[in-house]
């Protein structure tokens, strides 16, 4: 859907995601989230989110009609690693979207959890069930899921306090001088492509420890190791390095290898259980797509 509308006096110098706000009767959110999806334009041109309109400004809003979600269980056969009465952890293949978006409201995580648990937090609403974290649709891995409001707070805490233990193994591009070393970089959104991360100073705060475990004719092995867990970051710390990923569409070179996306894979994760206290530790194996890739780099 488009729709246009007309910069007014009462409006001029107002940012444009407050102004078209007022204009739509949409959220703030909602138009901060398609000025990032490059779907606002001002006078034919795309803008910022901290642009400040000027009278008889022209803005056009694309969007996709927003229709009722009605999310139905599914059997997707998860792969549930571990589940009690508070919270289960999910071994994600590659390819699942974990929660309805624009463009993917069927046969996600969210739907697999649904069908496969008896309960799920609903602290993120109707479209995000039990979601503490997340990891890229392209990404496969572990992650955590609370089935009960308290264990939910407990868990995002964790993450705020970097108390859950993330690591994983990828295959970067090239080799590295160092086997082992921190990226401390922060992230922010690009202003060029809004589709994409990037590396810079007036981001947020974004740590990567990196470890070389094998190096092949051409790339690498690596072990990244989360302290924070901002949007891509492993994907945009090793591409700030001009050592991209394996494979990835977003982050690596205008040449992809393959076309099923970034070799990454989440396999261990660590947390202290919100009832017991105890450290609870899980690792999960290489998916088949990644040991062949394994097997062919040895043999290179």
């Amino acid at each position: 859907m488009t729709k246009k509308y007309l910069v007014n006096e009462d409006l001029v110098g107002k940012r444009i995601d407050q102004a078209l706000s007022i204009l739509s009767g949409k959220s703030r959110s909602f138009i901060k989230e398609q000025i990032d999806l490059n779907q606002v334009l001002v006078n034919n041109k795309v803008i910022k989110a901290s642009y400040k309109v000027d009278l008889n400004d022209e803005i056009i809003l694309n969007y996709e009609e927003e229709k009722p979600l009605e999310l139905k269980p599914k059997d997707l056969n998860l792969d549930i690693i571990y589940e009690d009465n508070d919270l289960a952890v999910i071994n994600k293949p590659k390819g699942l979207v974990v929660h309805p978006a624009p463009g993917h409201y069927d046969d996600t995580l969210v739907s697999g959890l649904l069908y496969s648990l008896d309960k799920l937090s609903g602290i993120n609403g109707v479209i995000r069930p039990g979601i503490v974290h997340r990891i890229d649709k392209d990404t496969s891995g572990l992650l955590v899921v609370a089935k009960n409001d308290e264990t939910h707070n407990f868990l995002t805490n964790l993450l705020k306090t970097h108390s859950i233990k993330r690591k994983y193994l990828a295959i970067a591009i090239g080799h590295f001088k160092e086997k082992k070393f921190t990226i401390n970089m922060p992230i922010k959104r690009s202003s060029i492509d809004r589709k994409k991360m990037c590396c810079n100073e007036g981001g947020k705060e974004a740590i990567t420890h990196v470890k070389v475990v094998k190096e092949f004719k051409n790339n690498s092995l690596i072990e990244c190791e989360l302290e924070t867990g901002r949007t891509h970051q492993i994907r945009v710390h090793l591409s700030y390095l001009n050592h991209p990923l394996l494979g990835d569409p977003l982050y690596g070179p205008k040449k992809v290898y393959g076309t099923i996306g970034q070799y990454l894979h989440a396999y261990e994760l660590s947390f202290v259980h919100p009832r017991t206290n105890k450290l609870m530790i899980f690792t999960c194996p290489l998916p088949k797509y990644f040991e062949d890739e394994i097997i062919k780099e040895n043999g290179a």
